[in-house]
């Protein structure tokens, strides 16, 4: 081989090598920060990872929201009507936030089967499901159509509650 070529191919493999190292690296980076996607039934089989940045979904059951009076620590629990995952989140939640409907929470779940939430993202109008919730369920053998007429029927209970709360709550006031 002449010195010249000699000199190209090492040049060639050098440069090969260094984008493999660098291709290698990138992934090994990248695999840190996804965030895979699980259903309370993955959760419930153990297929989930603990203490790793996951995301679950599906859609909070009806009766289980419950929020501590002296700070914004929140607990409910996020079901797909087959298993259920209970989820604490301190924060703010979103004002589309409500029993019936469907939500992504984004974190950790813990040793003890609780799932700490980092952020909770709340559906945008009623006939929303999150992409992530309605593979799940079909995965599951479930229509998630038939799980979004059940959580119009929940939501529209929930409303026509606190809309009979409201009302008592207005006439009581027009009272003093």
């Amino acid at each position: 081989m002449r010195p010249k070529r000699k000199q190209k191919l090492f040049m060639v493999l050098g440069l090969v090598s260094l984008s493999a190292i660098a291709i290698g690296l990138t992934l090994y980076a990248l695999r840190a920060n996804i965030n895979l996607f699980f259903s309370p039934i993955e959760i419930a089989a153990g297929d989930a990872p603990f203490e790793r940045q996951i995301r679950a979904g599906g859609m909070v059951r009806e009766g289980s929201v419950e929020r501590n009076p002296d700070s914004l620590d929140v607990e409910f629990t996020v079901t797909d009507y087959v298993e259920d995952l209970r989820v604490s989140y301190s924060g703010i939640l979103p004002d589309l936030f409500r029993e019936g409907q469907g939500v992504v929470v984004v974190g950790q779940l813990k040793q003890d089967g609780m799932f700490r939430a980092d952020q909770v993202l709340a559906r945008h109008d009623e006939n929303y499901m999150p992409p992530e919730v309605a593979d799940a369920l079909e995965a599951a053998g479930y229509s998630p159509a038939d799980f979004q007429t059940k959580a119009a029927k929940v939501a529209k209970r929930v409303e026509e509650q606190e809309s009979g709360e409201g009302d008592s709550q207005s006439q009581s006031q027009s009272q003093y």
